[in-house]
């Protein structure tokens, strides 16, 4: 199996540049996330991430950051189909 295309990619972080190193696809991810947010530039995403970050990695907490942001979305949709479906058993 092929690993996935890893690209390094400088960054501003609270001021400060950096080099952070994910997927593409995780980078493609933090620019949906981003613009969702109504932000015009990934690097207030990995600032507000950085700021928060439980973890030694910056990569890491950025990628923790993009499984728990999607995994919420697939939660609040498994609970607007239970309240449709209790809504609709009520009728």
């Amino acid at each position: 199996m092929k690993s996935p295309a890893t690209a390094k990619r400088s960054i501003v972080v609270s001021g400060h540049k950096t080099s952070v190193s994910l997927e593409d696809e995780f980078w493609n991810c933090l620019r949906e996330i981003a613009e969702e947010r109504g932000e015009k530039y990934v690097s207030k995403l990995v600032s507000d991430i950085n700021a928060e970050r439980k973890f030694a990695n910056l990569s890491s907490a950025i990628r923790m950051y993009i499984l728990r942001h999607y995994r919420d979305q697939v939660d609040k949709q498994k609970d607007e189909i239970a309240a449709n479906s209790i809504e609709h058993r009520a009728r």
